[in-house]
């Protein structure tokens, strides 16, 4: 009879060096990620300052430059992102002064830190102790920097950091789905990590609802990023109608429905509407199911108030809420 593998020396000596050799290939696409996008920032500044005369160049070339990058080299040259290199450049002047240890991410909390002692402390600190970027979000929204300065009993807001860390310590997998790596090599995120099993079961049948029902709908993009500065967020599912000529955004909670969940489809489509909606198109609809066998409730979202003849046709046009209903609970039950 063959012997299990289980946890021998073997086994775990093979481990160790499959999560070494991911851990080195992470940190050095990172340390070339860093590299990359600080040269991107300081090119940006040298060309500024040329033409500084001019009020808006900045915001023409950085419009511009977005457009040209994300044509040749796909996601990761908004607009937004490529001020995210400038603003990197102007606080971390000295390249050499880069730490390996350190993340595109963390480098994008770390910008938002106006403090240049407070930035610096978070920057060491983190490098120091291995945060990773849920740490250093937690420490720097804590105000770990200043509560430091003001107490008097030091060890125990250092104990306090310890325990932070170690509960928020990332796992090595996910150091591999890092989006900014995924982008920055140019790969395709797996969609389907990011939901549970239940979750990914009504995904796969609104999505499969609304292509059949054949009302102007075109399939945009499921699990599409879209990031403020410092956050990165995830839309369940994207259309786009041509009918209504306008993307419609769902968002799928398990659970009873909050103010809290509708709070964050609002920002969902002003965020789309910011960075997505085209010249001519309608407002951004949002749609937020929330599926319970007892309960299932569906709101929609138009940015801009005033257009009836708008909200006719979307109401003419899209799926109704006992439509919505039927489909969740079918998969649901």
């Amino acid at each position: 009879m063959k012997k299990e593998i289980g946890d021998t020396h073997l086994y775990k000596d093979i481990k160790s060096i499959l999560i070494a050799a991911r851990r080195n290939a992470y940190t050095a696409v990172n340390s070339a990620m860093v590299e990359t996008y600080w040269r991107v920032g300081q090119r940006i500044v040298q060309e500024e300052q040329k033409g500084k005369q001019k009020a808006d160049y900045g915001a023409y070339l950085l419009k511009s430059l977005s457009g040209r990058l994300t044509k040749d080299f796909g996601d990761g040259f908004s607009e937004q992102s490529l001020r995210n290199m400038r603003q990197f450049y102007w606080m971390f002047p000295i390249r050499s002064a880069l730490r390996s240890e350190l993340s595109w991410t963390h480098y994008k909390m770390l910008i938002r830190i106006d403090n240049e002692r407070a930035r610096n402390f978070y920057a060491t600190e983190a490098a120091a102790a291995h945060w990773g970027t849920r740490v250093l979000e937690r420490q720097i929204n804590s105000h770990y920097y200043e509560r430091l300065l003001s107490s008097k009993g030091k060890k125990v807001v250092k104990k306090e950091a310890e325990r932070t860390a170690k509960t928020l310590k990332a796992d090595t997998v996910s150091f591999i789905k890092d989006p900014y790596v995924l982008e920055f090599l140019n790969l395709k995120a797996d969609a389907g990590h990011q939901e549970k099993d239940i979750e990914q079961a009504i995904l796969n049948q609104l999505q499969t609802f609304l292509l059949e029902l054949g009302r102007g709908f075109s399939f945009v993009a499921r699990q599409q990023r879209i990031s403020t500065e410092t956050k990165e967020f995830y839309i369940d599912l994207v259309f786009y109608n041509f009918i209504l000529k306008c993307f419609i955004l769902i968002d799928l909670k398990v659970g009873e429905l909050t103010h809290q969940d509708i709070g964050q489809m609002d920002m969902y489509v002003r965020l789309y509407e910011d960075k997505f909606r085209n010249k001519g198109d309608n407002p951004t609809i949002g749609i937020i199911l929330c599926a319970q066998k007892d309960e299932t409730i569906v709101k929609y979202s138009v940015l801009k108030d005033g257009r009836n003849l708008f909200a006719s046709k979307y109401q003419l046009y899209l799926p109704t809420e006992k439509e919505l209903i039927a489909a969740v609970e079918k998969k649901h039950l």
